[in-house]
């Protein structure tokens, strides 16, 4: 099975996908503590934090009595003996990092930003803690580095936000979505897939409303309970039920089937320290969760195309899979490789598997396709059709797409 942002056995659309055909280079986010505190904690906008809180993200960052040049350069040199010729993102990540007034944000962001090899800078916050005049500066700061801005969400059930604590609604981080897209500032958001008595359909109802925003990139964790945290006094005294991997697999799978696939998926699964979590114990094992994970894409992709072949019985077929569509045009560089070519007689069909929603990009690449199979019929003289096979319940909700049966698409 082909995808268009891969150039691995990945299903979805990677980061280091995105990094590697961006910065032309491997590309490192190297985690800052910047010694930023949090409105959910000082009282501002509420107290304790969010309850699955485990010392503000800080494991992983970089030494908050180091300045944050030193900080840097202490990862830096250690992968350098690996990769010489890396770059890297300067990721501020621990607590609200735009939680404060906007000349010492600049005095910090800056300090990192236009080192050596630094090509952008990611910045975790919260919705409700970025001010109009932080904007200003953000988008002014775009205008010279890659700014991205990372924003918690972690679901948008109500009830399950005011039993996390999370302290804002989801109408306040839709808003902040549309005010970083006017000012062209990319946005990754944060879900929790396992949140307290959510069920499947909340977490891929997540999905369907982060559908409808203009993200650039999603970052997907399961929930770890953490020792010294409000979550982990909650599950001893009531304890919930977890997500074993299996489940987690599955549910990440459709979520992915869900997600607009131009995306980026910038984390799949959780990497808690080993000492410091309580549950559920798989999550140690981070690449045997990524594997499952493209396990399943892989075995229900091909179930669906197998189904596509049975249905369509086609008698004495030349049948290629990850066929490459060669157009013979130099201005056309874009990798066009389909799910299935199918040969029979004189008729040709080139055959994709897609997980596309009802939106502008949705429509956009239809229709590019079909342009695509047309010329290519026209400088080969040939008779071939294009054939979407969409999954059930997409094609339910998608109307416009269905119409374009008329077009020689066939789902």
């Amino acid at each position: 099975m082909s995808f268009k942002y891969s150039d691995s056995n990945k299903r979805y659309y990677t980061l280091d996908y995105y990094y590697k055909h961006k910065y032309k280079s491997k590309v490192f986010k190297v985690s800052l503590d910047g010694g930023f505190t949090c409105p959910n904690i000082d009282g501002t906008a509420g107290y304790g934090g969010c309850i699955y809180c485990s010392n503000g993200n800080r494991d992983f960052a970089g030494n908050r009595a180091d300045d944050l040049v030193v900080q840097f350069e202490k990862v830096k040199n250690t992968l350098l003996k690996k990769w010489p010729k890396a770059k890297y993102i300067a990721y501020f990540g621990s607590y609200t990092n735009t939680y404060s007034p906007v000349k010492e944000l600049k005095e910090k962001y800056e300090q990192v930003a236009f080192l050596d090899d630094v090509v952008g800078i990611n910045i975790a916050t919260r919705a409700d803690a970025i001010t109009d005049e932080c904007l200003d500066y953000l988008e002014e700061l775009n205008k010279r580095t890659d700014v991205t801005i990372e924003l918690g969400l972690q679901t948008i059930n109500e009830e399950t936000s005011k039993l996390i604590n999370r302290c804002h609604s989801l109408e306040i981080f839709d808003e902040m979505i549309h005010k970083l897209n006017k000012r062209n500032i990319k946005v990754i958001v944060h879900i929790i897939n396992g949140l307290p008595y959510e069920k499947e359909e909340d977490m891929l109802n997540t999905i369907k409303h982060l559908n409808k925003l203009n993200i650039w990139g999603i970052k997907i964790h399961m929930l770890s309970i953490m020792k010294n945290t409000k979550l982990e006094k909650m599950y001893k005294e009531k304890p919930f039920h977890l997500l074993t991997k299996e489940e987690y697999v599955d549910i990440v799978v459709k979520q992915l089937e869900h997600l607009k696939e131009d995306i980026v998926i910038c984390r799949i699964t959780g990497d808690p320290k080993k000492e410091d979590l309580v549950e559920p114990d798989w999550l140690i094992k981070k690449f045997c969760v990524m594997n499952d994970i493209d396990k399943l894409m892989v075995k229900k992709e091909s179930e669906i195309l197998n189904d596509y072949i049975n249905k369509k019985r086609f008698n004495n077929a030349t049948i290629i899979r990850d066929a490459k569509l060669d157009l013979q045009n130099p201005f056309i560089n874009e990798k066009i490789i389909f799910d299935l070519y199918i040969k029979q007689d004189d008729k040709e069909q080139f055959v994709e598997v897609k997980n596309l929603v009802p939106s502008m990009y949705g429509y956009y690449y239809i229709h590019k396709q079909l342009f695509m199979i047309s010329y290519y019929n026209r400088i080969k003289n040939a008779n071939a059709n294009y054939v979407l096979v969409l999954k059930a319940e997409m094609i339910s909700t998608n109307n416009k797409i269905a119409k374009l049966n008329k077009q020689k698409l066939e789902h």
